[in-house]
């Protein structure tokens, strides 16, 4: 994990990226969920702080919508393949299987753990450091805010500027009734894009960011 450019204890580090599905399978061994838990807080801080120094021309408003823009599930899924984190995680087979590497809310929680252990290991100052690091190319981009906090109006308004039809989504689910996984199609125009999620809401807010990317470079 060099790209995260911190030092973490290395079983810190390996219960981070340990999720519950590989833990389960392997005599019920510690996971991440924990970790996540701290991490959560951790990231919501330090990104608060952050937007608040430095705008200050902003309303509460304004730096509420901007930090729901990349503490999001589907934002920090992004992050999380930025840095290749996918190829790290020990998943159970099952969940291997089912591309459990790419899925935004492993990602996105598994991100979280990272930031915890990083603040557990390191200190305050450097999880605060790591958070900003992997955050501010987000808050760099304004046209993500939309996006990132309602993917689906944003990508009805694009597909609307474009002159496309309204989306389309389709989904469908797998998995045990207590750990359904949602795959999410949307179809606009002559693209056609997935996503996944824990629950319908999430897989189609998934699909609808990824085909607002495809769209946007049309734009």
């Amino acid at each position: 994990m060099d790209k995260l450019g911190v030092d973490i204890d290395p079983e810190l580090l390996s219960l981070a990226l340990t999720h519950r599905s590989y833990a389960y399978e392997n005599g019920h061994l510690p996971h991440n969920e924990r970790l996540e838990f701290l991490g959560d807080s951790v990231l919501g801080q330090a990104v608060t702080v952050l937007l608040f120094t430095e705008h200050p021309e902003l309303d509460e408003g304004s730096l509420a919508k901007r930090r729901a823009s990349v503490v999001s599930t589907v934002a920090l899924a992004e992050v999380a393949r930025g840095i290749g984190l996918g190829e790290y995680l020990l998943l159970g087979r099952g969940e291997d299987q089912t591309g459990g590497r790419d899925k935004d809310s492993i990602l996105a929680d598994t991100m979280e753990a990272v930031i915890g252990a990083t603040f557990i290991s390191s200190g305050q100052a450097a999880a605060t450091s790591l958070v900003h690091r992997l955050v501010e190319p987000l808050l760099a981009d304004p046209e993500r805010y939309g996006a990132a906090v309602d993917p689906k109006t944003s990508l009805q308004e694009l597909a609307a500027r474009l002159s496309y039809g309204p989306p389309s989504y389709h989904v469908v689910a797998d998995g045990p009734d207590h750990d359904r996984v949602f795959t999410a199609t949307v179809d606009v125009g002559d693209i056609s894009t997935t996503g996944t999620g824990s629950s319908k809401k999430q897989a189609e807010m998934a699909a609808a960011l990824q085909s607002w990317r495809v769209l946007s470079g049309r734009a």
